[in-house]
């Protein structure tokens, strides 16, 4: 009976679209996600000087939940403007001058149900790119650690250790985490060996190159000028958009 009542109203707010183009589902579960992160940024400091791996978990599994979630807005807004252009074979504003002929038009703001809805809201995926950031941020932090060790910088010597630091974690770093990555979420939706090799003959090359694109410039200000306690929530969210384009990558190529 709950979990009935449970699948229809997830099943209607997955119909309802804001203004009919933003899904309402994805709108409300980003939003509870951000006032979590608030709440992390508001503690972090004090969460941080007592737990500061846990801490590091936490803020990683919220940050690349919001990243998924933004992926999969995307891709539903993208598909339900696809549906609207195939329905009409016109421009967008030509789709709306065709749907207000046919119907009335909601008022402003009101809530319109979607017709031929794009998939809806992926509870799953979202758990997995979840579970993905919080099991990682021990590895990150740990690695962050070392690399402090390993380059020190000072007062006097600070930006030849800076790019010592980007060199060691592009050239050794980002290729095992894409690894980690593709790993992780193939096995996680139960592809097997042969998937995961399809995988990484298709999108992997690509996202590496996208990789060394974004993330030196980024790992330089993180490393010259964050402090080590906020350089994998800096990461995390800068890596917002990164963690959405992966998002967008996996799950382009399951489909």
């Amino acid at each position: 009976m709950f979990d009935t009542t449970r699948r229809r109203v997830l099943d209607g707010l997955n119909r309802r679209y804001i203004y009919g183009r933003l899904p309402l589902l994805h709108t409300i579960i980003f939003l509870i996600e951000m006032a979590v992160t608030m709440r992390l940024a508001s503690k972090f400091n004090s969460y941080y000087a007592e737990k500061p791996v846990l801490t590091t978990m936490v803020t990683n599994a919220v940050l690349g939940g919001i990243a998924d979630t933004v992926a999969q807005t995307i891709t539903a807004i993208k598909a339900r403007r696809s549906q609207r252009s195939d329905r009409s074979g016109n421009d967008f504003i030509s789709i709306e001058i065709h749907e207000l002929d046919k119907e009335k038009p909601p008022a402003l703001g009101e809530l319109g149900y979607a017709k031929n809805r794009p998939p809806p809201f992926d509870f799953e995926r979202l758990t997995r790119f979840m579970a993905y950031g919080f099991f990682m941020a021990p590895i990150q932090f740990q690695w962050f650690k070392f690399l402090s060790r390993a380059f020190p910088i000072t007062k006097r010597s600070a930006t030849v250790p800076a790019l010592k630091r980007v060199a060691a974690d592009q050239l050794m770093f980002a290729p095992i985490g894409l690894v980690c990555f593709f790993t992780f979420m193939t096995v996680a939706e139960g592809g097997g060996r042969r998937a995961l090799l399809r995988k990484f003959q298709d999108v992997y090359l690509p996202t590496l190159k996208a990789n060394f694109i974004l993330w030196p410039a980024v790992q330089i200000l993180n490393f010259r000028v964050v402090p080590i306690q906020f350089q994998i929530p800096f990461v995390s969210t800068v890596g917002i958009a990164w963690t959405a384009y992966l998002s967008l990558t996996n799950s382009s190529e399951d489909e």
